[in-house]
């Protein structure tokens, strides 16, 4: 996460803003849910098969080195989960000394997904929080969507030099063509996680995308809520944005985290994760990736929702 400034997370009485963010959320969940219930899939279950707990904590493990070695180390943990040479690919970025890492998982139309992360880190300490936890989930979501056959095509990025201003999604972006940009249905951005349960950027992201996240959570029974961050600084997904992608970021920092000086020092450290809180984010996403597939199908149009009920794990 690019960090402006060190202040409150929330301004005003009692963490006012905070609480307007969650009835933003709630009444934007419930507008959409009349949508959600007419849909033509609504027995059709969200289909995902997710990894171990156990492979999960093995791949956040792996944090240890430089951002070379991250890179390195994130294509090796792409390969492992089945993503081959021929759909995984680097793209090189003009300003950084590194490429954006590339994995895409074919679909059978011309929708398109982007979940995304990035791998580097500051200096100060070991940046497993900020952002090798959401770096390491991307193989892990690739590999509880290959599975079954999708609709969309999605495109796992990890994003090169994020806390030098964005440059690898800024580069990534501004290279899509005019029909890229409107073959995509969605962004989802992972900043900065494992510090608390799972939470959305509300101001940040997509009304629709955020509703779809919300239902969900229900379905499995999983936390989410939303902490707008706007005060400390910006993530990958507002490259998207300023094209006109749907994006949405999810994250995890508290006021409480906030407080205790985690990120961009040398107390992000692999300790500072909650593992059952991460696994428990990581299972929501990669459920969410899954019912995204369900965006555009039905109707041909960018940001149309599916189904209302699901089966998921």
């Amino acid at each position: 996460m690019v960090q402006k400034t060190r202040s409150k997370l929330f301004k005003g009485q009692d963490q006012g803003p905070n609480k307007r963010t969650m009835q933003r959320l709630l009444v934007t969940l419930g507008l959409v849910a009349i949508c959600l219930r007419s849909s033509l899939y609504a027995e059709d279950p969200i289909r995902y098969d997710p990894v171990s707990q156990q492979v999960i904590e093995h791949r956040l493990q792996k944090y240890a080195g430089n951002d070379k070695q991250r890179e390195d180390t994130l294509r090796q943990m792409f390969s492992q989960a089945g993503c081959d040479d021929q759909h995984l690919s680097q793209q090189l970025v003009k300003g950084s000394k590194l490429p954006n890492l590339i994995c895409v998982l074919p679909g059978s139309t011309n929708r398109v997904v982007i979940v995304g992360a990035h791998f580097d880190h500051v200096p100060a300490g070991d940046g497993v929080v900020d952002n090798w936890a959401g770096a390491a989930l991307l193989p892990s979501i690739y590999e509880a969507l290959k599975s079954e056959p999708r609709r969309h095509t999605y495109i796992f990025i990890g994003f090169t030099d994020e806390e030098r201003g964005e440059v690898g999604s800024h580069y990534y972006a501004r290279t899509m063509t005019a029909e890229q940009v409107s073959a995509t249905d969605a962004m989802v951005n992972m900043d900065t996680l494992g510090l608390a349960p799972t939470e959305i950027w509300s101001s940040h992201s997509d009304n629709k995308l955020i509703a779809a996240l919300g239902l969900v959570a229900s379905l499995m029974k999983l936390p989410v809520s939303a902490v707008d961050v706007d005060q400390i600084g910006s993530s990958d997904s507002v490259q998207f944005s300023e094209r006109k992608i749907p994006s949405i970021t999810i994250h995890s920092l508290t006021q409480e985290a906030w407080d205790a000086r985690i990120i961009h020092t040398s107390k992000d450290r692999i300790s500072a994760i909650h593992l059952d809180d991460y696994y428990r984010t990581y299972r929501l996403v990669s459920a969410y990736a899954a019912y995204l597939d369900r965006f555009s199908i039905a109707t041909g149009e960018k940001g149309a929702l599916g189904p209302d009920r699901s089966e998921a794990r």
